[in-house]
């Protein structure tokens, strides 16, 4: 059957043609023009040890290197073998000239990169295989690490701004780290120090609620000072608090979601939720309202909203106040938050609203 190919002038190039022949037509399916993938030389950097199923990592890892490779994309995976190399390869993968690195892993792998690439413009990609994975969460990367990785082939490179946390290290030295979930000081930091990194693998978000139980039961939620500045005259607000958690994203995922409304990737500020109380039954009354998707502020558990603040010790105070950010245990206090402008650049899922 000889025919005449044709197309609609008014439709995309990549329209299908239509073969024109005796009183019938065949659509030719034309194959759609190949997207130029925005990533074209990748560091995968994964934890073998994160999350409670571990003895698939090689494999999750390597599925994710198979679509990369398929794609085009030269790609190589490197493994963290202690605190701190997730850094180190951040920063050589940096130097080698890639454009992108995926972290895969939990957040606290996610920011172990972090640090290494805050400030330049190789993009961040996250691929979720930890216990707790509240960036993913956030951008809605919830599915396999094949998946993600194919979402992340299209996603958007685009400029967040991340918070930064000056504290005191273990030996005593002034230190900062970038976060890009969260940043706290008070209870939540010291459950997050008791967290045995083997128990959590093996018991996962069950080991976090027996040590938040046996933190209502044995802490005393001792206060600390906050300084907060005021919108106007330059003035400052000093606030009592037994803790403080700086939010940078909209939603932790799972039974969290929106802890504090109003917080974004996208802000200039830091969502501080301020606990002026010491009362036990408060932190549960709150828990619960989280959990049930109906937690109010009000005057014992305020929301703040502020570019930066300063936290410190009473005088003579003997109590100590751990510092965490994205779950990790930094050091103490004296400490200061920040937010730095369009500081790093993210690979955001098209349609995420972070």
């Amino acid at each position: 059957m000889r025919g005449i190919f044709s197309c609609n002038p008014n439709r995309s190039p990549a329209c299908d043609d239509e073969l024109v022949g005796q009183n019938r037509r065949v659509r030719v399916h034309q194959r759609p023009p190949r997207v130029k993938l925005k990533m074209q030389r990748v560091a995968l950097i994964y934890n073998p040890a994160s999350g409670q199923l571990s003895a698939r990592r090689e494999a999750a890892v390597q599925d994710a290197l198979n679509v990369l490779h398929e794609a085009g994309v030269e790609a190589q995976a490197y493994v963290t073998t202690e605190a701190g190399s997730a850094t180190r390869h951040a920063k050589q993968a940096v130097i080698d000239g890639c454009d992108t690195i995926l972290a895969c892993g939990g957040d606290g792998t996610v920011h172990e990169v972090l640090q290494g690439i805050v400030g330049t413009g190789v993009a961040l990609g996250v691929i979720p295989l930890g216990t707790a994975n509240a960036l993913a969460a956030d951008l809605g990367l919830t599915a396999s690490p094949a998946k993600v990785t194919r979402i992340l082939l299209l996603a958007a490179p685009t400029r967040v701004s991340v918070g930064r946390i000056h504290f005191l290290d273990g030996d005593g030295n002034p230190a900062s780290r970038y976060f890009t979930v969260a940043a706290g000081v008070g209870p939540d930091a010291l459950l997050m120090s008791r967290l045995e990194p083997r128990l959590k693998r093996r018991l996962g978000y069950i080991l976090y609620l027996i040590e938040a139980f046996r933190l209502l039961v044995t802490h005393g939620f001792p206060l600390f000072e906050t300084v907060v500045p005021a919108k106007v005259n330059g003035a400052v607000r000093v606030v009592d608090v037994s803790q403080l958690l700086a939010v940078r994203v909209r939603s932790f995922g799972g039974a969290l979601q929106h802890l504090a409304p109003g917080a974004s990737l996208r802000n200039g500020s830091l969502s501080l939720l301020a606990f002026k109380t010491r009362s036990k039954m408060r932190y549960m009354m709150f828990l619960a309202a989280v959990l049930a998707r109906r937690h109010t502020f009000a005057r014992e558990v305020e929301l703040l909203e502020t570019a930066t603040v300063e936290c410190r010790a009473p005088k003579g105070s003997q109590d100590s106040f751990f510092v965490e950010a994205d779950g990790e245990v930094l050091g103490s206090l004296p400490a200061r938050l920040e937010v730095v402008p369009h500081s790093l650049t993210l690979l955001v899922p098209i349609n995420a609203q972070p």
